[in-house]
Parts: structure tokens; C-alpha cells; sequence
């Protein structure tokens, strides 16, 4: 699995949040999104690596603005009991 966070520019509030992590579940399959306007960055999980120039369309047609992205491999958490 795949761990990409995106920094984004142009959220303001929870709404903004809201609409992001809907246009990338659209466009991407992804196991997990969460954006924080605060942070200024949305967090994908996904099964495979999306591309950055794809991710960066997304995110422009939305309003907002693609300031770079990180990718690292994730591991998910198993709980044992």
C-alpha cells in the first residue's frame, strides 16, 4: 500500500475538506482519504501509487492548488487480540 500526502493551498474550512476527499475518491481508487485545512494537505491511501501530474489535475479542476506530494509505503495497522 501506498501512503501519498499532497499539499494543497486554497482550503478554508470544513467544507473545503469535505469536497476534496469527494472528488479524490472519484477519481482514484483509494482505500482511505482525509484532508485538514489546517495542515493545508489531504492524505491518500491507496493500493497502488498514483501518479502526481494526475493528482494534480484533480485537485485544479477543484479550485484548489497542487503544492507538491510525498510517497512512502504504508503498512496497515493489524491488532491483535
Amino acid at each position: 500500500m501506498k501512503k501519498i500526502t499532497v499539499a494543497v493551498g486554497g482550503m478554508m474550512c470544513g467544507m473545503c475538506e469535505s469536497h476534496m476527499n469527494d472528488e479524490i475518491r472519484k477519481a482514484f481508487s483509494v482505500s482511505k482519504v482525509t484532508s485538514s485545512h489546517k495542515k493545508g494537505q489531504v492524505v491518500i491511501i491507496a493500493e497502488e501509487d498514483i501518479d502526481d501530474t494526475k493528482i494534480n489535475e484533480v485537485i485544479t479542476q477543484t479550485g484548489y492548488t497542487f503544492l507538491g506530494s510525498s510517497h512512502e509505503e504504508h503498512e496497515k495497522k493489524r491488532w491483535f487480540f
